[in-house]
């Protein structure tokens, strides 16, 4: 068995979305061995920190938050499809040649996973393509970018796939991945009412 971690590194000076100093991690140390017996410490965390996976309520008023995340989305056989060719946004035309069946976990694979800083022109999930995969009834999709979406108004590509109870993980590290059929964990922290929570991902080769 081959284990592959999909998670981006957290630390203060990870890349975060649009480089928003407020979205940085603050990492502080309590006790050390200097002071006492333990080494512990605090962390300050926004949801959608690095991998995470984001709940129905982040877009959808009154939407369902992460602790009511159903684990068999979480816990899947997924697919990895590389588009690492598309330059702006994943269109139908970019996906059309892939078999995608009801009840798929797809993970996009993208230049973004060659960034080394956060890019504002990254790669995102088209409206066509979100309300493709929600007819489709998907169970959850994945992309190496902060977000599936890029500067909407309206949130449109949230909305497709949030709205239908689709599981959206986001801020994945996809550059090492081959495309391919994977076996995905990728549990996101149990926190009453939140509307998303950081994951710890993995892909198991099958």
């Amino acid at each position: 068995m081959k284990i592959h971690d999909i998670s981006t590194l957290i630390h203060p000076d990870m890349i975060v979305y649009k480089n928003k100093q407020d979205k940085k991690p603050v990492i502080t140390v309590v006790n050390d061995y200097s002071k006492g017996t333990s080494y512990e410490s605090r962390a300050l965390l926004d949801m959608h920190v690095g991998t995470h996976m984001d709940a129905p309520l982040h877009m959808v008023e009154g939407g369902s938050t992460i602790d009511k995340q159903d684990l068999y989305k979480c816990v899947t056989d997924c697919k990895v499809f590389d588009l690492s060719h598309v330059d702006e946004k994943i269109k139908m035309e970019d996906i059309e040649k892939y078999e995608i069946n009801e009840g798929d976990f797809i993970i996009f694979k993208t230049r973004n996973s060659f960034s080394t800083e956060f890019d504002f022109k990254f790669v995102f999930i088209s409206i066509e393509v979100a309300e493709f995969l929600s007819k489709r009834k998907i169970k959850g999709v994945g992309i190496d970018a902060l977000s599936v979406e890029r500067d909407q108004p309206n949130h449109e590509t949230h909305d497709a796939l949030l709205r239908n109870e689709i599981a959206v993980l986001e801020g994945l590290s996809l550059k090492d991945i081959k495309e391919g059929e994977y076996f995905l964990i990728s549990l996101p922290l149990k926190i009453k009412g939140a509307e998303g929570a950081p994951c710890r991902a993995i892909l198991i080769e099958k």
